[in-house]
């Protein structure tokens, strides 16, 4: 009887989200605002990893800037992040033959 094992299909599902998961851990983005006044570095988990934020840019007491630029960093990384995984995603499954993946 050829074909269909259930088995063997579940254990490549979880080797695939195993590798997934390493890969989105090792995955970092960095976007910036404001001219590079704010940047943040964020992995494929969406895990804010580091922020640096330009020294003039506290000195000026606009601190409803400031919150703008980290706000408009953080989408921004979280976008990179979404593409690099998705990115990811599309070539592991690409991979497993599912169609319309």
């Amino acid at each position: 009887m050829g074909g269909f094992n259930l088995q063997d299909m579940i254990s490549q599902a979880r080797k695939q989200y195993d590798v997934l998961q390493k890969k989105m851990q090792e995955t970092v983005v960095e976007a910036s605002s404001g001219g590079g006044t704010v940047t943040v570095k964020m992995d494929g988990r969406k895990q804010l990893l580091s922020v640096k934020i330009d020294p003039e840019a506290v000195k000026s007491g606009d601190v409803e800037m400031l919150e703008d630029l980290l706000t408009a960093a953080i989408n921004e990384a979280a976008r990179k992040a979404d593409e690099a995984v998705q990115s990811t995603v599309g070539g592991m499954l690409g991979g497993m033959g599912i169609p319309g993946l």
